[in-house]
């Protein structure tokens, strides 16, 4: 497929390592991946074998540090390894994101130097994957209301409650869980074979098929002292600082996947001939593939500098809302318009359309929908709450 979007000439401004990262993961995808997708994401599986190729590229743990087995690399490098990902699959991005940004990071922030050492290594190989366990059926977008319990015991904590929407969960090594104890909400890791930790797998959902998604059921497990993250005392702040890392990444594969379905179009425009001429001779789809250059490229502008401030650690999450939520926002607008462009052949996977426009109804939800984004942003605009 044609790679050409880039109307505002943004890779002058890459380094040459960003630039090793984002083609060594574009070859990935476009070798590896994007050609299993259609038959995996009709069957809702995900081929698991991937996951060692993944690790041996090095895109688990991007940003951790190297002596902990991460690459320490930038987290501009990880925004455009997810735009690649993205590019390909959303759940694919899913995949890496969770594992960086949802548990290898709590584990290198909040935990000690034994936790470090004992899961971060494993967990840049893929020999483990991690879930993040905050959503609650009762607790979405007030996850401060969540109803998971830990009550401290002789040797540790026994946690009883439900997560739901747990991305890999049912194919997870461990779970970083968070629960309400009497001092405040704190992170546990939780292994895989631990008595009373389950993850029964969520089926026929309709989106993001290409993801395995999961709950986490908690009945008296048993977590030893040794398992809770030291560094979580600081209560939601910990959780929250998770979530802004992984909008982060959810925002760059929003340009991703929109550039995916832009190029798709462009392409068909240029082929399908109708009335004697091709697609692309008429005005109203010039006129849409010009409104799709456009927005994907205000969004490149918006994360590319989002980028660099990240890396400068001036960063907000609130600049992040604003990202995540245009991104996701603006992906959903133009696989439309790709889909539509496409008419019939858009809903068949065969183009891959239909799969990416069905993923922006995950995407413009998860870690936060558009709404409650749009009123983080307009909570730091004002100075008032629109929560309470």
């Amino acid at each position: 497929m044609i790679r050409n979007v880039d109307f505002y000439l943004m890779e002058e401004l890459l380094e040459e390592e960003e630039k090793i990262i984002r083609d060594t993961t574009r070859r990935f995808v476009e070798e590896k991946v994007l050609p299993l997708i259609p038959e995996h994401y009709d069957k809702g599986t995900f081929p698991t074998e991937l996951i060692p190729e993944i690790g041996k590229l090095g895109l688990f743990g991007i940003t951790i540090p190297q002596e902990y087995g991460g690459a320490g690399a930038s987290y501009f490098s990880y925004g455009l390894a997810c735009q690649e990902l993205e590019w390909c699959d959303s759940g694919l991005r899913s995949l890496v994101s969770v594992q960086n940004s949802l548990c290898m990071y709590p584990i290198y922030a909040y935990g000690s130097e034994e936790q470090k050492r004992k899961y971060l290594p494993r967990m840049a190989t893929g020999e483990i994957i991690g879930c993040y366990g905050l959503t609650e059926p009762d607790a979405g977008s007030d996850p401060a209301s969540m109803r998971t319990v830990a009550k401290k015991v002789e040797g540790g904590w026994v946690l009883n409650g439900n997560k739901i929407w747990i991305t890999n969960a049912p194919i997870a090594g461990l779970a970083v869980v968070w629960a309400k104890t009497q001092e405040g909400v704190r992170g546990f890791i939780v292994e895989r074979g631990t008595p009373g930790f389950e993850t029964p797998e969520i089926k026929q959902k309709m989106s993001l098929r290409f993801s395995p998604t999961g709950e986490i059921v908690l009945e008296d497990c048993f977590v030893p002292e040794e398992n809770m993250l030291p560094g979580s005392e600081m209560g939601m702040k910990a959780p929250f600082s998770c979530l802004t890392r992984a909008r982060y990444g959810i925002a760059w594969g929003g340009v991703g996947m929109a550039a995916f379905c832009y190029e798709r179009a462009l392409e068909y425009a240029k082929e399908r001939i109708q009335f004697g001429r091709p697609l692309a001779s008429f005005q109203l789809i010039q006129q849409d593939l010009a409104d799709m250059l456009t927005e994907i490229t205000k969004c490149q502008l918006l994360v590319y500098r989002l980028g660099r401030l990240f890396d400068e650690g001036r960063a907000s999450h609130v600049m992040v809302s604003m990202a995540k939520r245009a991104c996701t926002m603006m992906a959903h607008q133009v696989t439309r318009k790709a889909r539509e462009i496409l008419g019939g052949n858009g809903i068949s996977l065969e183009y891959h359309i239909i799969r990416h426009l069905c993923n922006t109804e995950t995407t413009t939800t998860y870690e936060g929908t558009s709404k409650i984004h749009a009123l983080i942003l307009g909570r730091h605009i004002t100075g008032i709450s629109a929560f309470r």
